[in-house]
């Protein structure tokens, strides 16, 4: 959990470094989330942040709820996602920089101070505290990186993505469930580290897939933010194709 917990930590700072000097026109660049600025994507940071709050301590409905008030129920979660956006964009920059950097600073304190095994609601359904801050490092490093590349900005990919590769491993299961497919049998990952080092996830039984390649690129896949096709990722057995199409951080 504490190799979690500063992961989170590094992820805020690198993000907060790029948000600190930023003037007017950068919060209104736009970023490669369709429709949002710089101002928008740490907005919904924000937001999640403050419901991953309350997640881990014990009152998520109460804290969406009130950040869903007076919306209309959405049909998905994105739909969700970029309603709570416009309902609440416009914030002056000074306001929305304090309130994202006292909601992440309230949310590593909430974690460090619980349980890691304990179970807490989320968007998805039940999980544990330690895969919440997984979950929460995960999104930050998606957005640090719109944010980036709305700014101009080239990321330095980190190790400690290996957090990220491992959770997109762990819930493939899930992701293919969620499409109505079946996974033909275990997944094993054979990936490449930033710095060259190995991060090996293999299941417990026999795997009838292996995907190797870069592990940043892995990341990116799951976030949606390259496509599979354009990466160095390849592997054997009957599911390589679908888990690179289905590979997400889901949590």
């Amino acid at each position: 959990m504490e190799a979690n917990l500063a992961a989170l930590a590094e992820q805020h700072a690198e993000l907060d470094a790029l948000l600190s000097s930023l003037d007017d026109p950068g919060w209104q660049r736009p970023t490669r989330c369709e429709g949002w600025t710089v101002a928008d994507v740490v907005l919904h940071l924000a937001q999640t942040d403050e419901m991953a709050l309350g997640s881990a301590q014990g009152r998520f409905a109460e804290q969406l709820a009130r950040l869903t008030e007076g919306l209309a129920p959405p049909v998905d979660v994105d739909t969700g996602a970029d309603a709570m956006v416009a309902h609440e964009r416009g914030l002056p920059p000074d306001a929305l920089l304090t309130r994202w950097r006292t909601g992440s600073a309230a949310l590593r304190q909430q974690l460090a101070a619980a349980d890691p095994h304990q179970r807490v609601d989320w968007v998805a359904g039940q999980l544990s505290i330690r895969t919440l801050a997984t979950t929460r490092f995960s999104e930050c490093w998606i957005h640090t990186g719109d944010v980036a590349g709305a700014l101009g900005v080239s990321e330095e990919p980190s190790d400690r993505l290996e957090h990220i590769a491992r959770l997109a491993w762990r819930t493939l299961p899930y992701a293919f469930a969620r499409d109505g497919r079946g996974l033909a049998g275990p997944v094993a990952l054979d990936l490449r580290a930033p710095s060259g080092a190995r991060w090996h996830f293999v299941p417990e039984e026999e795997p009838a897939t292996v995907i190797e390649g870069s592990g940043y690129e892995l990341c990116l896949v799951a976030a949606r933010r390259r496509a599979p096709d354009e990466t160095s990722l390849h592997g054997s057995g009957p599911d390589v194709d679908s888990v690179l199409e289905l590979v997400r951080t889901y949590a």
